[in-house]
């Protein structure tokens, strides 16, 4: 957590104001109050990070307080100062929630440390929770890579994690983009902080913006208690932004300022967070394409595009194919109780000639599967299903395969409706130039907004992802 506003209690007034001084003096927004009756009006009025609450005080206690306070704000630390005769007070307080103790009379560099403390304790109890949240049932793997473009790509990712630029990692879904932002982070010198990710695509932009940056008290319905936002999260470490390409206008805005500046307010706050994060973004868009039609900041772009890296299709990388089945099917088998399988030459040939349109997560998908229905100890052609397209016999993919190329063009468009044809000619072409929409409408003969918008009414119509 990151402390940035701090309420002294203590009815002392000359103690009081030392420790408003000091906290003062350390950059934090500091309220102070004469007493624990006080102390819980202001705590109902404004969100605080931290209280720092005398342990002798007349009607309402430091030990009261505590009491109170882990009923209504449990999330708040609470560090009691007390003097030199009641440290097995102090001690009593700690084990019944407080989160630290100052002995008075203390000197600012003990309040600070004492502070900073606090401060690195609530993170990594706030680290551990969202990991626990996220991460449970996941494995997390190392990247498994034998053709040789992958092998570079892994290369160049090793470099690329040495520095803290921000990285932006493309390719199609199912590629394996956030394995590789993981293998940055892991071989950068923030391997030793949180690894963070959010994906943007799975959430509403109000739900986002909470998500990213934070919420206080308040700030919307059903905002009980002050929640710290992944930014906050992944300070001194990594956070990975998965299908950046997904987020809104405003929420391109609050991300560029973060990114320039390193600081942000929570949504329904005014307190100004600083962070030290890394970012990491993915996206299977063409960035450049949504600049053009107006749905993507083109500074924001920049910003993230300092360490580019494109992850190739698997299609394009047959060598990593069987490496990966074999390692599937080596965990699913694990995980249900059985002997790994082998797989005969027939599921071989068709797992390494298969053209994989969903990519390693579809290779994955079909291993599970075949794992789950498998009788015997090996997996054949027969145990493989495949995506759609795989309906057709592998003998007559082979055939068509062989056709001249104009009988096999003759053969896919005879029949059709011309409104078919054109939409599977524009539909092939972006297959081919990797989405890049303006390199397609040069090839196909159309201005870049016609393709545009030929795609915005397939979208509509549900033709078209």
């Amino acid at each position: 957590m990151s402390i940035h506003r701090v309420l002294v209690v203590d009815d002392d007034s000359l103690s009081r104001e030392f420790l408003y001084e000091a906290v003062g003096a350390l950059g934090l927004d500091v309220d102070s109050v004469e007493s624990g009756r006080a102390a819980l009006e202001r705590i109902a009025e404004r969100n605080y990070d931290l209280v720092l609450s005398d342990m002798r005080m007349p009607a309402m206690d430091g030990m009261q307080l505590l009491a109170e306070l882990r009923e209504r704000r449990p999330e708040l630390p609470v560090v009691m100062v007390t003097a030199h005769g009641s440290i097995e007070t102090a001690v009593e307080a700690i084990r019944l929630g407080a989160a630290d103790f100052l002995l008075k009379p203390c000197t600012p560099d003990t309040l600070e440390m004492v502070i900073r403390r606090v401060a690195e304790k609530g993170r990594l109890m706030a680290e551990n929770a969202y990991l626990r949240s996220e991460l449970v049932g996941k494995e997390s793997e190392a990247v498994i890579a034998r053709s040789p473009r992958m092998l570079e790509t892994l290369r160049s990712a090793t470099r690329i994690a040495r520095s803290k630029g921000t990285v932006l990692i493309t390719g199609e879904s199912g590629t394996g983009k956030e394995r590789v932002a993981h293998h940055i982070h892991m071989n950068s010198p923030r391997c030793d902080g949180p690894f963070i990710q959010v994906n943007c695509a799975a959430l509403s932009e109000q739900l986002l913006e909470s998500e990213l940056f934070g919420h206080e008290r308040g700030a919307f319905t059903g905002a009980h208690r002050a929640k710290p936002g992944r930014f906050e999260l992944a300070d001194g470490g990594t956070l990975l932004l998965d299908e950046i390409g997904e987020i809104s206008p405003k929420l391109q805005a609050k991300l560029l300022r973060v990114l320039e500046e390193e600081e942000f307010e929570r949504v329904g706050g005014t307190t100004t967070m600083r962070v030290d994060v890394r970012v990491i973004a993915t996206t299977n868009r063409n960035l450049p394409d949504e600049i053009a039609e107006g749905n993507f900041r083109e500074d924001l772009y920049y910003r993230l595009h300092v360490l580019p890296l494109e992850l190739a299709a698997l299609r394009h990388r047959a060598e990593d194919v069987m490496p990966l089945a074999e390692h599937f099917a080596e965990r699913y088998a694990r995980q249900n109780g059985r002997p790994t399988p082998g797989f005969d030459a027939e599921a071989t040939q068709r797992l390494t000639t298969w053209s994989w349109p969903g990519n390693v997560r579809e290779l994955e998908n079909t291993i599970q599967r075949a794992i789950v229905m498998l009788s015997g100890d090996t997996i054949g052609a027969e145990d493989l299903a495949f995506g759609p397209a795989s309906s057709r016999p592998a003998s007559q993919q082979t055939e068509e395969s062989n056709l001249d190329p104009e009988e096999a063009l003759a053969d896919l468009i005879a029949n059709r409706r011309m409104a078919d044809v054109e939409r599977v000619a524009i539909l092939a072409t972006l297959e081919c130039t990797k989405g890049n929409k303006t390199e397609a409408a040069r090839r196909l003969g159309l201005t870049a907004r016609t393709l545009s918008n030929k795609m915005k009414i397939w979208k509509a119509e549900g033709i078209v992802a």
